[in-house]
């Protein structure tokens, strides 16, 4: 029992760490888009598709940068401030995750479980290594916070009989 208990432990220990890093590099992102502010955002991603000798003509790029010119600052404020709450929560789920705490494990399963069916449409839809390897990650960890919550219950209801297996 004390070698499933320090496993669960390091396993906490790396998908707290895991949403730690899914914060940071939200966090990142929405900086980022912070930066479109006041500035002419079709014309600075259509600046992106010549330096990365993509072909403004082809018709998707084209319809992305007619809709990039439609983004407003208001938008682009929404935007980046939905990012940051989101990866707020991350921290919140992360730091729980990894202190133990029988509400972060909850959390974190809902928060990850949620994102599931659009991950599976996604990958059945529109198949990619990059989607499928979101969808299994989050599948794992959901199967190690469900499993950690179980094994946390059943040492609740029997924490005798549970150290003595």
């Amino acid at each position: 029992m004390i070698e499933s208990r320090h496993t669960e432990k390091r396993s906490m220990m790396w998908i707290g760490g895991f949403k730690l890093l899914q914060a940071l590099l939200l966090t990142l992102i929405a900086t980022g888009v912070l930066a479109f502010i006041h500035r002419d955002v079709e014309a600075i991603v259509e600046h992106w598709v010549k330096i990365l000798h993509l072909h403004p003509e082809n018709i998707h790029i084209a319809a992305f940068l007619k809709k990039l010119g439609l983004v407003h600052d208001r938008q682009i404020e929404q935007l980046s401030g939905i990012a940051f709450a989101y990866a707020g929560l991350l921290v919140v789920e992360g730091v729980g995750v990894m202190k133990m705490k029988q509400w972060a494990k909850y959390l974190a399963a809902i928060d990850t479980a949620a994102f599931i069916p659009i991950e599976l449409y996604e990958v059945t839809v529109n198949f990619g290594f990059g989607k499928l390897i979101a969808l299994v990650v989050n599948v794992v960890i959901v199967w190690f916070l469900i499993r950690a919550l179980m094994r946390d219950r059943a040492l609740k209801r029997h924490p005798v009989s549970s150290l003595a297996a």
